[in-house]
């Protein structure tokens, strides 16, 4: 019995325990060492004339024996002498696949999944023993590499009458390992990690009749085919079979990149968000791959959050199979693909806009809230990516517009005009909102929380402000319309004032922006008054509260009355203050403070 090396002792006990804490992964990384050592045997017969050696007939074999509790993974590779076991297996983080591809890195058909040489010994935590026994293609002798663990291992003389290796692990005997002695278990988890190994898995698979060698793994990955030899339906097959959508996806994005950076990606936009996406429990990510080989179900650094709904692969032969997610963080091959595949979908969802934008429209009601959560979160950082994305209904247009068309529609506009609500129908009936129509101005309505916070973060677009038509400072009125307002106001002070004292505005002032209505709640500073309802909804330690301002219609009856009052009786000109405020709160959704004192008040001004 030969000891690993101290420090090997310490890896392989961290790797187990903390490396892969998947267990289930132990089978991915066999059969990945198998798939390196039938590619090397095959790049030698390629530059060796002499080897007599037929591509069509390597496999890689898998065997279960439930009775004897040992499952057998075989290959008919290259092979290993007795120097290259003790030098591959007795040193962990010695890698044989490795050393092979760093003397062939300068020539091409070298693709070797495998570089750091401790995926093998993921093997110990399903199995109570290892034994390999390989033989090389250019020895006459085969050897036997048996171990239960860090004590130790040991080297013997084998017989095995084929080149190539044969791994045979003892399952342990707990109930919890049984499964990987199952068939169908066996076969989930080829498809899962495996699917896409260049050569045949084959399993021996028992049925009623008769126990058959049957290959399991689909061998050419779709991603990897030439995209005109791909019909639509296969693309739309492998997204339901892949991500379990009984619906169509509306796009899919298939990419190969070759240069200095090698790497392949097929995504797909959904139709429909789903039914977990919007909550805390959904995990973005796209399955990672080297050289075919899954290495993360959900990698999240390749797309940003607000493009998560995306579902798809991405397969590169530039990273390895045994890197971690620490690694992955800092890998600067996975930053220059997610930087890629983010232009890539930002330009398809463009290009969907603009040619298909019925499927656009379907987009956008299932994930446009995630573009401008995205704009919001990066505080607009982010704007210039995904501004051109947004929609918003259009009151003029009755229909969803983007931010360009509205432009476009109105050319002439110095800025973007917007009004909040809880919905399109509400919003139209706000009175600030029915004077702007009226001036023949269009406004985007949004009825959704995080519209006006985008706004806000983004502040312009191609120059344009945003304006909300609820604020004070519109600047809608012709000048002699400025003119006349402010005399108005500036000689009746002190009515104004009066009426400020009794109520919780920052102002009281006439306008002449309202049609119909006597009355409304415009705000003064960042927060205006749909914002200060958003916000007062979610959990905080303080409240948060607008700068109102009552504006009064300087054309309606209710101004003139409001004089009289103030001249004749200003209890009752208190009494109708209240009232007004409370009808301003309420067109605005806000709740009042005292509605029996309102109910009161009413009753008491109609009797007279």
């Amino acid at each position: 019995m030969k000891e690993f090396k101290a420090e090997s002792k310490r890896l392989m006990e961290l790797m187990i325990n903390s490396i892969y804490t998947n267990k289930e992964i132990f089978l991915r990384e066999i059969i990945s060492n198998a798939s390196d050592a039938i590619d090397k045997l095959h790049y030698e017969s390629l530059t060796n004339k002499n080897m007599k050696i037929n591509k069509d007939d390597f496999a890689i074999k898998i065997k279960a024996d439930k009775k004897n509790r040992t499952l057998t993974i075989s290959d008919n590779g290259i092979g290993m002498t007795k120097e290259e076991l003790e030098t591959n297996l007795g040193t962990i983080a010695k890698s044989g696949s490795f050393d092979f591809k760093e003397q062939n890195k300068k020539k091409e058909n070298i693709d070797i999944i495998g570089q750091f040489g401790v995926g093998f010994y993921s093997a110990f935590m399903v199995s109570s023993k290892v034994e390999v026994i390989s033989k090389s293609y250019n020895s006459t002798e085969a050897y036997s590499w048996t171990s239960s663990g860090i004590e130790g291992y040991s080297i013997t003389k084998s017989s095995k009458e084929t080149y190539g290796t044969d791994i045979i692990l003892t399952i342990k005997d707990e109930e919890e390992y049984n499964r990987y002695l199952e068939d169908y278990e066996l076969r989930s988890l080829i498809k899962k990690y495996s699917d896409y190994i260049t050569y045949p898995i084959k399993m021996e698979v028992t049925t009623d009749k008769e126990t058959k060698l049957e290959t399991i793994n689909s061998l050419i990955p779709l991603w990897r085919r030439n995209k005109k030899d791909i019909s639509e339906e296969e693309y739309n097959t492998f997204y339901s079979d892949k991500f379990f959508d009984y619906e169509k996806p509306l796009s899919h994005i298939h990419t190969k990149a070759e240069g200095t950076l090698e790497y392949n990606s097929l995504l797909y936009i959904p139709s429909h968000a789903s039914y977990d996406y919007y909550s805390k429990d959904y995990e973005k990510g796209l399955q990672l791959y080297s050289s075919g080989v899954l290495i993360m179900e959900k990698c999240a650094d390749l797309i940003p959050d607000y493009f998560s709904f995306v579902k798809g692969v991405v397969d590169s032969s530039d990273l390895s199979l045994n890197i971690s997610r620490e690694m992955l963080q800092q890998d600067r091959i996975l930053k220059t693909i997610a930087k890629n595949i983010e232009t890539h979908i930002k330009n398809e969802l463009v290009s969907m806009q603009k040619d298909r934008p019925e499927d656009y429209l379907k987009f956008w009601e299932a994930f446009g809230l995630q573009i401008k959560a995205g704009i919001y979160n990066s505080y607009g950082m982010d704007k210039d990516k995904l501004q051109d994305l947004l929609m918003f209904y259009s009151a003029k247009e009755n229909k969803l517009v983007t931010l360009k068309e509205y432009l476009d529609n109105n050319k002439e506009e110095k800025a973007i005009y917007y009004a909040c609500g809880t919905s399109n129908d509400q919003i139209k009936t706000l009175p600030q909102v029915e004077a702007v129509l009226e001036k023949g101005k269009d406004i985007l309505l949004c009825p959704n929380y995080l519209d006006e916070f985008v706004f806000k973060v983004m502040a312009k677009y191609e120059d344009k402000e945003f304006k909300n038509v609820c604020s004070d400072n519109l600047d809608l009125d012709t000048e002699a319309e400025k003119k006349e307002l402010e005399t108005l106001n500036e000689n009746s002070k002190d009515l104004l004032n009066l009426m400020q004292k009794e109520i919780d505005v920052k102002e009281v002032k006439f306008t002449s922006r309202l049609k119909n209505h006597p009355v409304c709640l415009s705000s003064k500073g960042e927060v205006s008054v749909e914002m200060e309802k958003v916000m007062n909804a979610m959990p905080a330690s303080e409240t948060i509260n607008a700068e109102k301002i009552l504006e009064i219609n300087s054309n309606h009856p209710i101004a003139k009355k409001l004089q009289e009052l103030y001249e004749k009786d200003q209890e009752e000109l208190k009494k109708y203050t209240k009232v007004l405020y409370a009808e301003a709160r309420l067109i605005e959704g806000l709740p009042i403070d005292n509605p029996t004192e309102i109910t009161n008040l009413i009753c008491d001004i109609l009797v007279k």
